[in-house]
């Protein structure tokens, strides 16, 4: 009973957002720095290199705690409506959780998304980003740019679910035009 109790008080901390800040960065992980390679598995059983992704546009890499919950839902879905006019900014958008691939399989097909969504189950990649919560084996909810050259030219760790895909096609068209 009081395993069940400790993660339902776990639970409502990180729903409110009191279990992770959004000061704290990586120190290695800046603007202008070369993004973390990594490969990982995608929804529909795919890998995805980071590395493949050189000189084909830009890159938008989002983090998310969990598939299905309102604020990653809303996020998937923000970026689902958005995604053509982030394609128009010569962009890919691949959102990252620590789900397993039944998971996003089954979160990609209920809400029609039109990318990817990459699973990292053993938060290796999590980590490497610097968005990993403390304790919790769950991504905190950070976006990054990156540019064909594959270097982060924003990161953002102050997301809004519901306004992050709006805010990423306006960042790309201002760091596109050298602003």
């Amino acid at each position: 009973m009081s395993v069940m109790f400790s993660a339902r008080w776990v639970f409502l901390l990180f729903s409110m957002g009191l279990i992770w800040g959004s000061a704290a960065r990586a120190d290695t992980l800046q603007v202008g720095r070369e993004a973390p390679l990594f490969q990982l598995t995608a929804y529909d059983g795919s890998e995805m290199r980071l590395l493949d992704r050189q000189n084909k546009g830009w890159t938008v890499l989002y983090f998310y705690p969990k598939a299905g919950t309102p604020g990653c839902t809303a996020q998937a879905c923000a970026f689902r409506d958005a995604i053509n006019a982030i394609r128009a900014q010569n962009a890919e958008v691949f959102g990252i959780s620590t789900d397993d691939l039944a998971d996003l399989k089954a979160f990609h097909e209920k809400h029609n998304l039109s990318f990817s969504l990459l699973s990292d189950p053993d938060a290796e990649v999590t980590e490497r980003y610097g968005v990993k919560m403390p304790v919790l084996n769950m991504a905190k909810r950070w976006t990054f740019i990156i540019d064909p050259a594959l270097v982060i030219r924003q990161i953002d760790d102050d997301v809004d679910p519901a306004l992050d895909a709006n805010r990423v096609a306006t960042s790309l068209k201002r760091l596109q035009a050298g602003q």
